[in-house]
């Protein structure tokens, strides 16, 4: 029972102390006293950046009580090392960027020599296609008569062998007369 008084003495302490312009900070010692640590006001973090409000005159702090000013440290050199931190960080990053970005232009600058000479070696395949298929041409054009005159001797060799083959059936028949004649 005499726990409770003194937890109620503290708290009316504490509203008493706020009420009259003190302020209490997130992680002042009679939060922490009332309700424990307070979720996120560790020391080091985003408490630190609450700044005290200072004290009025004549205001007394015989109860025993801290008041947020002497609880909390100058945020100052916190928040100039990291802000010197994440500029160092940032830096390092924008140049694994641009690094990044230079080797992949580097890259596409090799593939386009590449694709270049790619094609100067096609072009020049292509010429040389191109140089034979008029030499072949120009040969073809040159064999033309002769191949003219192969296809004349054709035409002239199958007539003949037409003229061979009804002679051939003439002189057939002409001996089947001839074998007629003779057994009369």
């Amino acid at each position: 029972m005499a726990d409770r008084d003194r937890e109620t003495t503290s708290m009316e302490t504490s509203i008493n102390n706020s009420s009259a312009g003190q302020a209490l900070g997130p992680n002042s010692a009679t939060d922490t006293e009332i309700f424990g640590q307070i979720p996120g006001s560790d020391p080091g973090t985003d408490a630190d950046l609450y700044m005290p409000v200072p004290k009025k005159p004549g205001t007394n702090n015989e109860s025993g009580v801290e008041t947020a000013e002497e609880a909390v440290e100058p945020a100052e050199p916190d928040v100039n090392e990291l802000c010197r931190d994440m500029f160092d960080k940032m830096a390092v990053f924008l140049q694994g960027e641009l690094t990044a970005t230079c080797e992949d232009y580097k890259l596409v600058e090799n593939m386009n020599k590449l694709t270049s000479l790619k094609y100067m070696e096609m072009k020049d395949i292509s010429i040389n296609i191109s140089r034979n298929l008029k030499d072949l041409n120009q040969k073809y054009a040159g064999l033309q008569p002769y191949l003219d005159q192969i296809n004349q001797i054709e035409e002239q060799v199958t007539a003949l062998e037409q003229a061979a083959y009804k002679l051939d059936t003439y002189s057939k028949k002409l001996e089947a007369k001839f074998k007629k004649l003779e057994k009369r």
